[in-house]
């Protein structure tokens, strides 16, 4: 049984994207044509899941100092 209903997937634009991300329209089509960035093609557009832009970022995100320590020189 469910509580009610779903709630609806949001699909933001390019534009959208390019603009939460602040990169160029053009890295978000070179995102989805190489297949990292998942989108859904409505007509002559594109249209990305929000679910979707928020994993790519959550899975991009870089771990800050930690990883760079071990290429420190020793004196």
């Amino acid at each position: 049984m469910s509580s009610g209903p779903e709630p609806r997937m949001r699909y933001l634009t390019v534009a959208e994207v390019a603009d939460t991300m602040r990169v160029s329209r053009m890295t978000v089509y070179r995102l989805v044509h190489g297949g990292e960035l998942p989108a859904v093609r409505v007509g002559r557009s594109f249209r990305v899941p929000q679910d979707a832009l928020e994993a790519y970022l959550a899975a991009s995100s870089v771990e800050g100092e930690q990883g760079s320590q071990g290429n420190r020189l020793s004196s």
